[in-house]
Parts: C-alpha cells; sequence; structure tokens
C-alpha cells in the first residue's frame, strides 16, 4: 500500500512538473542587450511600453561594450542587442547567424578630430608626424584612418596612438598628444582648447558611415515576427517624438531623465550628446543609405579594416544577407 501511494505521489509530482515546464516553455520571453548610448530607445524600456504591446516578459541587460554584447548573442543567452558598427561587422565575418534590423543612430558629429590649439595643425594634411590618440578598433579609430586616406594622407607617417577615453582627457591636460579623434564627454572637454577638424559625419558622407544599431538572432526574429514589428513600430515612434520635439527633450524632462536612468549619463549633459547624432526615420532606414544597402556595405569596409587591424581573419564578398529591411517595411504596412 505504501508502496502504491508513494508511486501515486511521484506521478502527481512528475505530472506537475510537465505542466509547469510546459507553461514556462509557452512564456514569450526575450532577452535584451543594451548599452549606454543615449538614445530615444531609453524611454521605451522605461515606460514598459514593448512589454504592454507584446506581451512579452522582456529581460534588459546592460552591457559595458559591444564586443560583449555579440559574444552573449554568440552563446545564445541573448535574443536581440544594440552593438556598434565594429563589433557587428565582426560577428557577421565570423559567421554568426544575426541581422541588423535597425540602426539606433548615425554617429555623424559625435564623434570627431580635435586638435590642439597651437600645433599647426589646420587640415588633415597637417597630421604627419604629429601625435593623435584614439581607442583603437573603436569606430573613432575607423573614421580616423578612413579620414586620412580620404585626404591623401600615409597613415605611417603620422604617429597614431591608442588611447582609452580617461588615457586622452590626461593626455590632453598634459600637452602630450597634439589631437585626438573621440566621443563624449571626451570630445567636449578637449573642445575648449582645440579645433574640430573632422567628424565622422564628415567620413560618413563619403561613403564611410560608423552607427550604432540593433541587431537580432536570425531564427529567433523568424520565429517572433509580431514582437519585431512592434519593436520597430515603438523605437520609431521614440525616435520621432525626438526629432519632432528636440526643443522639449531638456535636463528635467520625463524624457531625458528616462535616459539618465538606463544609461547612467549625466542628464544635464545629455541633450547636447543627443544633438550630435541623427536618428533616421523609417523611411531612411528602409532606404539604400541604411538597411537597404549602405549598412552592408559600410559593414563591408569596417571588417576590411578590422581585417588590417588582426581583429578578423576574413571578410565577406557581401554583407547584405545579415542586413535585413523586413521588419521596418512591416512596420510601415508594406
Amino acid at each position: 500500500m505504501t508502496n502504491k501511494r508513494q508511486f501515486i505521489g511521484a506521478a502527481i509530482v512528475l505530472a506537475a512538473t510537465l505542466v509547469a515546464g510546459g507553461a514556462r516553455a509557452q512564456q514569450k520571453e526575450v532577452t535584451f542587450a543594451y548599452q549606454d548610448m543615449l538614445d530615444p530607445i531609453r524611454t521605451v524600456q522605461d515606460t514598459g511600453a514593448l512589454e504592454k504591446a507584446t506581451g512579452y516578459k522582456i529581460h534588459w541587460r546592460q552591457f559595458s561594450g559591444g564586443g560583449d554584447v555579440i559574444r552573449a548573442m554568440a552563446s545564445g543567452d541573448i535574443q536581440v542587442g544594440e552593438a556598434g558598427s565594429s563589433p557587428i561587422a565582426a560577428a557577421v565575418s565570423q559567421g554568426q547567424d544575426i541581422q541588423l534590423f535597425w540602426i539606433l543612430d548615425d554617429i555623424a558629429a559625435a564623434e570627431a578630430l580635435v586638435v590642439r590649439n597651437g600645433s599647426g595643425i589646420k587640415t588633415i594634411a597637417d597630421l604627419k608626424g604629429k601625435k593623435i590618440a584614439t581607442p583603437f578598433v573603436s569606430t573613432s579609430h575607423y573614421s580616423l584612418m578612413v579620414g586620412m586616406k580620404l585626404a591623401g594622407v600615409d597613415p605611417k607617417g603620422v604617429n597614431v596612438l591608442n588611447m582609452r577615453p580617461p588615457e586622452i582627457a590626461a593626455a590632453w591636460e598634459r600637452g602630450d598628444i597634439d589631437g585626438a579623434f573621440i566621443w563624449d564627454p571626451v570630445l567636449s572637454r578637449i573642445k575648449g582648447n582645440g579645433k574640430e577638424i573632422l567628424t565622422s559625419g564628415d567620413v560618413g558622407k563619403k561613403g564611410y558611415p560608423t552607427f550604432d544599431g540593433l541587431v537580432v538572432n536570425t531564427k529567433w526574429a523568424h520565429e517572433n515576427p509580431a514582437f519585431m514589428v512592434e519593436l520597430v513600430k515603438l523605437v520609431a515612434g521614440a525616435d520621432a517624438q525626438y526629432r519632432d520635439h528636440k526643443a522639449a527633450w531638456t535636463a528635467d524632462s520625463p524624457q531625458v531623465k528616462a535616459i539618465a536612468k538606463w544609461s547612467k549619463a549625466d542628464a544635464k549633459e545629455i541633450p547636447a550628446s543627443m544633438a550630435l547624432y541623427k536618428y533616421p526615420t523609417l523611411e531612411e532606414q528602409a532606404s539604400a543609405v541604411w538597411l537597404g544597402g549602405g549598412a552592408a556595405k559600410a559593414l563591408k569596409s569596417t571588417a576590411e579594416f578590422l581585417k588590417e587591424q588582426g581583429r578578423v581573419q576574413e571578410v565577406k564578398a557581401d554583407y547584405s544577407a545579415n542586413v535585413t529591411t523586413e521588419w521596418v517595411k512591416k512596420a510601415m504596412g508594406k
């Protein structure tokens, strides 16, 4: 009798476990990797709008860099993530099955080459023999090297130094460097005693843009199409709110406070920093400038740069298979 009761009890426990497991399997969940980028998408996070629109349980996980996001996606821990064009290009080059489906921001004037007052540098041609600092294998490094190439300046004749942002700030204060290609907050600091002579936007206009984007595991995206469309609609809406009402996004506005909360940036500095970026519209996203062709070309040229730097082994002939307009077009009703 005891054995029979034990058997029945075990069967009940097993059945309950299977039911609970099935419920968990059916529960709609996604892990979204984000960074400290100053983008309107932070307002979507803060309001819980995506959860409300989709019914998904979203695990927002912050990462310190795009490389970390890409590695987490490769392990299967992350389904959707934010990364810059350099780590995206590296991931695609290494065969990772992800797709770029949204341009979070065109870096534009948010990264720039500033040269010290009194350095004698007026143009890119004057960089020869000068000490120019930038974090290696970053989007700033890429823009600097491409900028010199386009100006006909041999990088070997320029003393390009690998420095992290805090190191650049310290070196600038000491007078150890003649210039730096960098982003905020260091960019704003060195502009006080320097002159901007080239931005990422200038390089981008010549066919070599740098950007931050949203990438997704390809298989997961096609298994969750409704989520993808709602995500794009909400991010596009947040970007439009910023573009149309930029003056209202002040340090004490709920939007900027939300960005400060999620990015851990100083609310007072956010409006000026955001003004340096460009946030493409749905139409621009789908156009040949971005997801309709330009982004794939940018990823390829970035991959070629990364190979020169020894960061990737191979460059694919074509990167368009890892860039999609599908979710943007569906969000537009096409």
